[in-house]
């Protein structure tokens, strides 16, 4: 346990700064948008009278209006921390391989099983996944608090934080507020993960011809989880939540198949 540890503590330090980085672009996009937004309509409120309504400007504002007003401003940092940590489940790896004194060879000669490089990685993907949810929820938080600070309670009505996510498509998936689709979102997301690393592991193991197998793979995983669904979805004999327990059993399979080979190529075929 005390080495795993030490695995995830190394991961999560190499990636500190990008994580840093993300979070920073998206508050300053965010925040900067909310303020601008909310100065600009009351600005347009102050000139043309308090019950001024028109151009898109309610009599009473709220905050799920502002982040309507603003999604464009929400979806890019959005957009751009989920092309990025995707690129990182990559570079994860190779960065290992590639890097000064190909470092992956001082990890695979630790004294510890060579599945937890696998898991650690793994953990460390997904600790970063749950820190810029974790720091979303405090940005609305915040973003809240300056809706209220800055318009007068005469020109404001209160709303439920389920009431903004609801408008802004990228937010509804970033925080669903169903369960079942919680499970599902980021069920499927660990899933894909754990697809990427099985084949990046596939093309180390077996170079050029492991380029081949590990398209292959991934191929065979994508169109497993999703052509089954996809084909009940259009049979009506089947109910809603029945599909949903097959996706989560098509899931686990995939996903059971791709730690196992996983593991095996880190032990059998990956060799210093």
């Amino acid at each position: 346990m005390n080495r795993y540890l030490k695995l995830v503590h190394m991961e999560i330090h190499r990636f500190r700064y990008i994580l840093a980085s993300l979070m920073v672009v998206t508050m300053v996009c965010q925040f900067s948008s909310f303020i601008l937004t909310i100065k600009g309509t009351l600005s347009i409120k102050a000139e043309k009278g308090l019950g001024y309504v028109g151009m898109g400007i309610p009599e009473i504002l709220t905050f799920p209006w502002v982040i309507i007003k603003t999604k464009e401003w929400f979806i890019l940092p959005i957009l751009l921390s989920i092309t990025v940590l995707v690129l990182y489940t990559l570079l994860i790896w190779y960065r290992d391989w590639f890097g000064r004194s190909t470092f992956i060879y001082r990890l695979l000669m630790l004294p510890s099983k060579r599945w937890l490089l696998y898991v650690s990685k793994l953990t460390a993907i997904i600790m970063f996944v749950f820190s810029m949810i974790a720091f979303q929820l405090v940005l609305l938080v915040g973003e809240n608090m300056i809706f209220k600070a800055m318009v007068p309670a005469e020109l404001r009505t209160d709303s439920t934080f389920a009431e903004a996510i609801s408008m802004n498509d990228a937010l509804k998936m970033l925080l669903p507020t169903q369960f079942e689709q919680f499970i599902y979102y980021y069920g499927s997301g660990i899933v894909a993960v754990m697809v990427i690393f099985t084949a990046v592991l596939l093309e180390r193991s077996y170079r050029r011809i492991g380029v081949l197998y590990a398209i292959a793979y991934f191929a065979g995983c994508v169109v497993s989880a999703v052509y089954p669904v996809s084909f009940l979805r259009m049979d009506e004999y089947w109910y809603s939540n029945e599909i949903y327990g097959m996706q989560l059993g098509v899931c686990l399979l995939v996903a059971v198949i791709s730690g196992w080979l996983g593991f095996w190529l880190l032990r059998k075929k990956i060799t210093v």
